[in-house]
């Protein structure tokens, strides 16, 4: 029987030879050599840990995708999409820049390439400077957006609210996002998914995905915008908390320092039962993997999930998408209050 460590090492060999098995330069002979393991192994052993993470991911097999069919009496904005014809439009609600590809941006770089039109608002800029002050994270937000095909970038003025025990003081001349009035910020969201005709809002779980209370809030606001705007779909992007814990148990096989707290997991995202689509992502994994490299500040600095975001990011295109080609959502009812349901939005 394997120890720990021998079975960590042992997963490690298996991942670094998935990595080098897709740069088409190496032989086989020289993958072995670089991975400890025999020539003649090198197929079995990628295939074996190729299968392995697919049932560390693949949580929801009997779940449904997302269609985004053309809404039947969309009008068309000229110069955002390269045809002519009906498109549907997607607005994803995130709390803070980077959670747009982290949670959706498979999913937004879908809809925009199957012609439909996609807008992000994000509740906040992170960042405690005034009213007036550009966020540098709003640039790297705008260019994250730009390689996801996104048409639209919106800030809704919030101030970020951290995550931690203490929640400080307003910066000048703004609010953060956690104090914010629900209606006050949900009739802000309302009006923009208004002026978009927006069929579709992608918003978060109830648990705010980890918890976060800037997360927390999006749910809350996202839910009750909805309502006011008469949105014909709500989805709220989510995780299965079975994968997240399996996956945690990955992250410290291979010792990737992320600081996390066990028992906060156990009650994080959503439980598989909960989630009512899948969206398969992996033919969108290198803008997804681009996009995220766009947020140089939080790639390069010392947050917790720094370290996993530089890992994410230095994965050869097909890994990443083997390790992140799918994401989640749980639909929600959404009361109409202005207009029904159109027809042309569906599941698969």
């Amino acid at each position: 029987m394997k120890t720990p460590k021998a079975a960590a090492g042992h997963l490690r060999a298996i991942v670094r030879s998935l990595h080098l098995k897709y740069w088409p330069d190496l032989s086989e002979s020289e993958i072995g050599a670089t991975t400890g393991i025999s020539p003649g192994a090198v197929k079995p052993h990628p295939a074996r840990g190729s299968a392995g993470t697919h049932v560390l991911y693949d949580d929801n097999r009997t779940g449904t995708g997302i269609a985004f069919p053309p809404a039947s009496s969309r009008a068309v904005l000229t110069g955002h999409l390269p045809h002519n014809g009906p498109m549907a439009t997607v607005l994803a609600f995130h709390a803070h820049p980077d959670d747009e590809v982290l949670m959706t941006g498979g999913t937004l770089a879908r809809a925009a390439a199957e012609g439909h039109r996609v807008v992000i608002a994000v509740a906040t800029d992170h960042m405690d400077a005034g009213a007036h002050t550009e966020s540098p994270r709003l640039a790297e937000l705008r260019a994250s957006a730009a390689v996801l095909g996104v048409h639209r970038v919106v800030h809704l003025g919030y101030a970020a609210s951290g995550h931690g025990p203490v929640l400080y003081p307003d910066p000048p001349g703004r609010t953060r996002f956690a104090r914010a009035d629900t209606q006050e910020a949900a009739e802000r969201l309302a009006a923009l998914l208004r002026e978009e005709d927006a069929d579709l809002l992608l918003s978060y779980d109830a648990n705010g995905g980890y918890g976060h209370r800037d997360h927390v809030k999006v749910h809350q606001v996202g839910r009750r915008a909805a309502e006011l705007a008469g949105t014909p779909r709500l989805l709220e992007a989510t995780m299965p908390r079975e994968t997240i814990a399996r996956a945690m148990r990955l992250v410290r096989a291979l010792r990737i320092p992320f600081r996390y707290d066990p028992d906060a997991l156990r009650t994080a995202y959503s439980p598989r039962s909960a989630i009512t689509h899948t969206l398969g992502v992996r033919r969108f994994a290198r803008q997804k993997q681009a996009a995220l490299a766009a947020h140089r500040s939080q790639v390069a600095g010392t947050g917790r999930l720094a370290p996993v975001m530089r890992t994410l990011v230095r994965l050869p295109a097909p890994l990443f998408g083997l390790l992140l080609g799918r994401e989640w959502f749980a639909e929600v009812p959404v009361r109409p209050a202005h207009r029904p349901h159109p027809a042309g939005l569906r599941s698969e």
